[in-house]
């Protein structure tokens, strides 16, 4: 299949390309499909649930920002894009992806060598950082990436270029070794003045992420004296408002590469790397070392990957922690609702759910839910 296969004239969006499972819809059927399904998924607490907050309409084009495609060699040239029936549908140009991506894919289509001498398997672009996953364990030939290429990628808006050596590509995009910096920054600051590396993730729609972020610093209203705990904190987006705050905040991060743009995002947060169920000891010996006059707040914010929070951390959470008030980002709703029914037998009420559309033209949507201690003391519920 050409890269200029046949593509649908009104939108730019190829015919086959399985990305936008809601590409066929308008924008208020997209919410309104969104909203019956977190009814539904939330039902005990759909009182509360409040309408998906989204962005205009003409905000739901040219906004993807990190983007992960697979790739093909074949005599047409280079394709990048994502996999139906078997192959690789090319997405140059998806109207869905921010000119700066567009751009470094149609400059790497062009200078990359031939697949046999360049077997590229996967492409990243987390922002202006770029990454080239090759399905070898040495460095290919590099002599493309010239200072031409280098204007061009520059002027495309990258500002670091990476190799990813991983000999086992294929259904998994990523190794633990093999990461060679090949031009450029290793970090790219965004517009909110976060550092960000080729693989951490961040939430691409910047005004929405901040009203959630701001809806949870309302709710949890931190104090200089509070306790905060930030579980699976990324890159430290809430670690910097928290301790703007000046109270008392630690992270919980797995990912080495989050770890280290979170300790330069939020200098303030002592951080702690690692799966939040094996740091638990550390989080316990943090909240005992800290000042316990003036009664402070205990306070939580997790944004926990689809699987939800961790049963172990949940118990945790609940016995050992107690949090007065809680603030659960999910991207999940069915393991939304799992953790909430435990929260609520143990001790806690939802007071609010708050929908944002992350991913417009998606079946994806993000709820934020707001908790607080009951009254009394909490019990351990199976």
């Amino acid at each position: 299949m050409s890269v200029n296969a046949i593509i649908n004239s009104r939108n730019g969006c190829h015919p086959l390309c399985p990305g936008c499972t809601h590409g066929k819809m308008s924008h208020q059927q997209s919410l309104a499909v969104k909203q019956q399904r977190l009814a539904k998924q939330l039902a005990p607490w759909s009182d509360r649930l409040a309408p998906v907050r989204t962005v205009p309409p003409e905000a739901r084009w040219r906004y993807r920002s990190n983007v992960c495609l697979k790739t093909a060699w074949d005599a047409s040239g280079w394709r990048f894009g994502l996999v139906a029936r078997k192959t690789v549908i090319p997405i140059h140009d998806c109207p869905v992806h921010t000119e700066p991506v567009c751009r470094a894919v149609a400059i790497l289509a062009e200078k990359l060598p031939a697949g046999m001498v360049f077997p590229l398997v996967y492409y990243l672009q987390s922002g202006a950082q770029a990454t080239l996953v090759v399905k070898q364990n040495t460095l290919p030939d590099m002599s493309w990436l010239n200072a031409e290429t280098v204007s061009r990628l520059e002027t495309a808006g990258i500002e670091g270029l990476w190799v990813h050596l991983h000999p086992a590509a294929g259904k998994r995009v990523l190794g633990k070794k093999g990461w060679r910096l090949a031009w450029g920054r290793p970090a790219s600051a965004g517009s909110d003045g976060l550092e960000c590396g080729p693989v951490a993730f961040r939430q691409v729609i910047g005004p929405l992420a901040d009203q959630a972020l701001s809806t949870a610093e309302t709710f949890l209203n931190p104090r200089p004296e509070d306790l905060m705990i930030d579980l699976y904190c990324g890159i430290g987006a809430g670690l910097v408002r928290w301790t703007r705050k000046q109270c008392h905040t630690i992270g919980v991060e797995l990912g080495q590469e989050a770890v280290s743009c979170a300790r330069r995002n939020a200098p303030a947060a002592t951080l702690l790397r690692g799966r939040c169920g094996l740091r638990l000891p550390q989080l316990t010996a943090w909240i005992d070392s800290r000042p316990a006059a003036g009664k402070p707040a205990r306070l939580l914010y997790a944004n926990p990957p689809r699987t939800g929070i961790e049963d172990t951390v949940l118990k945790w959470i609940i016995s050992d922690y107690r949090p007065d008030r809680i603030a659960y980002l999910s991207c999940n709703a069915a393991g939304l609702s799992r953790d909430l029914s435990f929260l609520t037998s143990n001790g806690y009420e939802v007071n609010a759910l708050s929908p944002f559309d992350f991913f417009p033209r998606t079946h994806h949507v993000e709820c934020l839910a707001l908790l607080t201690a009951v009254s009394g003391n909490t019990v351990l519920s199976a």
